[in-house]
């Protein structure tokens, strides 16, 4: 059996950096998605036209949504639970 070193100990001011990092990137892909959707609901592409244009550029708006408001908040509640 071999026997695994303990783990470096963490700096609580770079995981904090880290974790506002990817807060924010996990925002400003929302927003682009949201944008990208609105985008497409306005027909502005010549790929998708017409009723699928419009359902499509609903779910990158939703999922947009869902990105930019809901995924930092479930992050933010998985930092802050204590490592086990």
């Amino acid at each position: 059996m071999t026997d695994f070193p303990p783990p470096p100990p963490v700096d609580p001011e770079k995981a904090a950096r880290q974790r506002h990092f990817a807060l924010g990137l996990f925002r400003l892909s929302g927003a682009l998605l949201v944008m990208f959707g609105f985008l497409i609901l306005m027909q502005r592409f010549s790929w998708v036209q017409g009723g699928k244009a419009k359902a499509m550029g609903a779910i990158f708006v939703m999922v947009g949504l869902f990105q930019f408001m809901i995924v930092p908040r479930l992050l933010l509640a998985l930092f802050r639970r204590p490592p086990q």
